[in-house]
């Protein structure tokens, strides 16, 4: 009886939790890291105070995140704070996140594509209008100038509850960042709750903004109808209702053309599919409790998974 019970348990490690990510999906990549680096970036240390290399540093451009690559602060935030390290008082939008730092009293900033540890964040000190500091290691940074910055597209994707959708895109190898919110409805700044009573006939929708020299359009839209099941009529999993229906909207000719050409692949495969492709509208971005939730809260998505469909 030991003998079968410890069988079941070690069973049990293999069988995939649910709700979570397939085996198959790929896994986000990150640069390497020097043995400092790493200190800084992974083990949340802290460079030396005005031996950075972007302490004085006033070149125009953005900085990105060392470790993955991902943009976070303009040159245009960045200001003199006589604190040793690289200030900005304000961030690229979505790109940050916050939490409680270990020692209980400050807060931690962290890269909001990949958790690289960042800085700390203060509030408070009126040290310019915004009133906010971003106290950044420059180890954790690469500038890239204005003139070399790499251009980025956004695209538009439906698929249940945004919570889901966005977590899986923001896992996904080119991705810059990925913003929940609302798309394809007639009233203006809508609210979770307009959404939710399904009358304002917008879908839970995510803004997917990513590097087009590191992953296409296609490639993004292929992985979409692997991240959730586009048969399903009137929601997603056990979330049912109007704004939880499937849909791509499209900004072109292009990409409408590659939301039909993979209908028609699906099809073909033996899938009834039920994915809209409509138009781009207007997206509003959802509420702040709604962005990064998965990251936030430490769960995992309850109704989307990768399942292999091409």
């Amino acid at each position: 009886m030991r003998r079968l019970t410890l069988i079941f348990a070690l069973t049990l490690l293999f069988i995939p939790v649910a709700g979570g990510i397939g085996v198959t999906m790929e896994q986000k990549t990150f640069n390497k890291l020097t043995p400092e680096e790493e200190r800084v970036l992974v083990h949340k240390g802290t460079e030396a105070p005005f031996s950075g290399k972007y302490y004085n540093f006033t070149g125009r451009g953005y900085y990105h995140c060392k470790r993955c690559n991902a943009r976070l602060f303009s040159s245009s935030d960045k200001f003199d704070s006589a604190c040793g390290w690289p200030s900005f008082d304000d961030e690229i939008k979505g790109a940050i996140r916050r939490q409680k730092d270990a020692d209980g009293s400050r807060t931690e900033i962290l890269c909001a594509n990949c958790g690289a540890h960042l800085g700390h964040v203060f509030t408070g000190e009126h040290l310019t209008e915004k009133n906010t500091r971003h106290c950044v290691n420059s180890i954790a940074l690469v500038f890239v100038p204005e003139k070399d910055t790499p251009e980025t597209a956004t695209a538009y994707f439906a698929g249940g509850c945004f919570w889901g959708v966005e977590y899986l895109f923001e896992h996904r190898k080119g991705v810059v960042k990925a913003v929940s919110g609302y798309m394809g409805g007639e009233l203006e700044n809508p609210t979770y709750h307009d959404v939710t009573a399904g009358d304002s006939g917008h879908l839970e929708t995510v803004a997917v903004t990513y590097d087009p020299a590191r992953v296409t359009y296609a490639e993004l839209a292929r992985f979409f109808f692997e991240i959730h099941d586009p048969t399903q009529v009137g929601g997603q999993g056990p979330d049912i209702g109007k704004q939880y229906r499937s849909a791509i909207f499209y900004q072109n000719e292009a990409e409408e053309k590659t939301a039909r050409d993979l209908l028609r692949a699906l099809k073909a495969n033996g899938y009834t599919v039920t994915t809209m492709v409509l138009p781009a509208a207007t997206f509003w971005e959802a509420e702040e409790y709604h962005q990064d939730y998965y990251d936030k809260s430490g769960r995992r998505p309850y109704c989307h998974a990768y399942k292999k469909r091409f």
